[in-house]
């Protein structure tokens, strides 16, 4: 049985679902960003208690199919922005057509009714916060933070950086304050 999860961005997420649910009795067969699939069924019971026990954690089951949908283009832009290493080649709407199976216009509706934003706009601050962390860690140029997010020149990225945070990517690694999210509050 698979169940959808709200809020697993990370590989400690992965870890924290996959020992929850051991603890309560179940067998994942695998765990996945947003998705666990389990050997049993589920009753309404055991779905009930493996919620309460999630959202202990700050993770959600999720029961409707447009929720789920809207997470799985989450996990799969978080996945592309903070964990892949190869630079995007083909458009994000067709990235996303293949990688969820589905029309983009369908997906892109589904997303700006569930999230209240565009895909480009959740998009965009991913990349921004990604850039924020390496500014942050302070071992890239500017220049080379661009072209690991894919952007035709730093000018685009500084103009995307200053126009979502009120801040140049310069005047952001000066300030002695950290202002980065987490990425479930993206």
């Amino acid at each position: 049985m698979n169940l959808h999860i709200k809020n697993m961005v990370c590989n400690r997420c992965k870890m924290v679902v996959k020992a929850e649910l051991e603890k309560l009795g179940f067998n994942p067969i695998s765990v996945e960003l947003g998705e666990v699939l389990i050997s049993e069924n589920i009753s309404v019971d055991d779905k009930l208690k493996i919620a309460e026990k999630l959202n202990h954690f700050g993770f959600e089951l999720l029961e409707d199919r447009r929720t789920q949908i809207a997470e799985q283009i989450k996990t799969t832009i978080i996945n592309l922005v903070h964990y892949s290493k190869e630079p995007l080649k083909i458009n994000l709407s067709t990235y996303l057509s293949h990688q969820i199976n589905q029309d983009y216009n369908q997906l892109s509706a589904i997303f700006s009714e569930a999230e209240n934003q565009t895909i480009e706009k959740y998009f965009i601050a991913q990349k921004i916060e990604k850039a924020k962390e390496m500014l942050t860690y302070g071992e890239l140029t500017l220049s080379e933070i661009a072209y690991q997010l894919n952007y035709s020149s730093v000018a685009h990225l500084s103009a995307q950086f200053k126009k979502v945070t009120d801040l140049t990517p310069s005047a952001y690694k000066k300030q002695t304050f950290d202002k980065r999210k987490t990425l479930d509050e993206i």
